[in-house]
């Protein structure tokens, strides 16, 4: 049902849309248009880079908006695909959900060609685009719910030559903390339908909130550019970290701790501080009783504080935080 204009075999820069059939009460024949850059020139990786999977999630729909904008042929070895907002009528929205059916673009793999917007265009990712890949970059940040340290991360995927590609990417985005993570909230991810697929697929957490920093556009921005170099996609020469990255891994479910009551979340351990066992790592304030003493939230493992969450109201089972434990790299690539 998604339609393009686009010819992806074609040298050049193009510009154009997906365009996506939906009816509403005041179009009967409407598209949502999804926009989308292809800049291809010569033999080489075909690089599919994706923002906006969330549309509260603005830092790589910004580097993506960029990099279409100033990618020309002569700086291109292959082919880079574009994507900057994915999920279109969420990013229109800024929420993290479709509003048009109410669906995360991250949880609607395998997708359906005639389902709603949202499973539409993952249809058409699993079978059109990704089959055209050897790169899949899916850039995500914490959006209004989460705050992260800025971090390039992977699952650990069974195939070892994959696992080792996409470890030695990760790498290259050049942020302080790398994260190896694990998926506790259902299934129908989109890098886990690449990661099917045999691609090399580089994630990221950079930051999170309204109010993004400019030192997190830099990381973003510049850590894109220095994976299309790595990856063999963009002219240039690929810029190593000066200091060894912290690679840190949360790959059990009692490392994502979540709000057993309602309320105010305090964090009391710093972004990106270590945490040890037994550790309180912040507090739930009951709204309805403030003489009673705050619940206590309490790591169960060692590691650092990868993540916390941003909105201070918060629900039971909502996650507050996430501790990550640091692990070698000789331990991610046997596991």
């Amino acid at each position: 049902m998604v339609i393009t204009s686009l010819d992806f075999d074609k040298p050049g820069k193009q510009q154009g849309f997906l365009q996506v059939p939906y009816s509403h009460n005041l179009g009967g024949w409407a598209n949502v248009m999804v926009p989308i850059t292809v800049v291809a020139r010569g033999k080489g990786p075909t690089v599919l880079v994706l923002g906006g999977n969330h549309g509260d999630e603005y830092q790589g729909q910004i580097a993506a908006m960029k990099l279409a904008r100033e990618l020309t042929p002569e700086k291109v070895t292959g082919r880079v695909i574009l994507i900057p907002s994915l999920n279109f009528p969420a990013a229109r929205a800024a929420t993290r959900l479709s509003p048009l059916d109410g669906m995360n673009m991250n949880r609607a793999f395998p997708g359906d060609a005639e389902g709603p917007v949202t499973s539409q265009i993952a249809h058409y990712l699993r079978t059109v685009l990704f089959p055209l890949s050897d790169v899949v970059i899916d850039m995500h940040s914490g959006g209004r719910s989460m705050e992260f340290v800025p971090c390039a991360h992977m699952h650990l995927v069974p195939d070892r030559e994959q696992r080792a590609r996409m470890f030695a990417a990760m790498l290259a985005w050049g942020t302080e903390f790398c994260f190896i993570y694990a998926d506790i909230a259902g299934s129908g991810l989109l890098p886990v339908e690449a990661e099917n697929q045999g691609k090399l697929v580089i994630t990221t957490e950079l930051g999170g909130g309204e109010c993004v920093p400019a030192s997190v556009h830099r990381i973003t921005q510049c850590g894109l550019k220095n994976v299309l170099i790595h990856v063999g996609a963009l002219k240039g020469r690929e810029q190593p970290r000066k200091a060894t990255a912290i690679i840190t891994q949360a790959t059990n479910r009692e490392d994502y701790i979540l709000a057993p009551e309602s309320g105010i979340f305090e964090i009391a351990v710093d972004l990106g501080g270590k945490v040890k066992p037994g550790q309180t790592v912040g507090f739930i304030h009951h709204l309805e009783r403030a003489d009673r003493a705050p619940e206590p939230i309490v790591a169960q493992t060692a590691g650092y504080l990868i993540t916390m969450r941003a909105p201070c109201l918060t629900q039971q089972g909502d996650c507050v935080a996430v501790i990550a434990r640091q692990v070698s790299a000789r331990e991610v690539l046997s596991a």
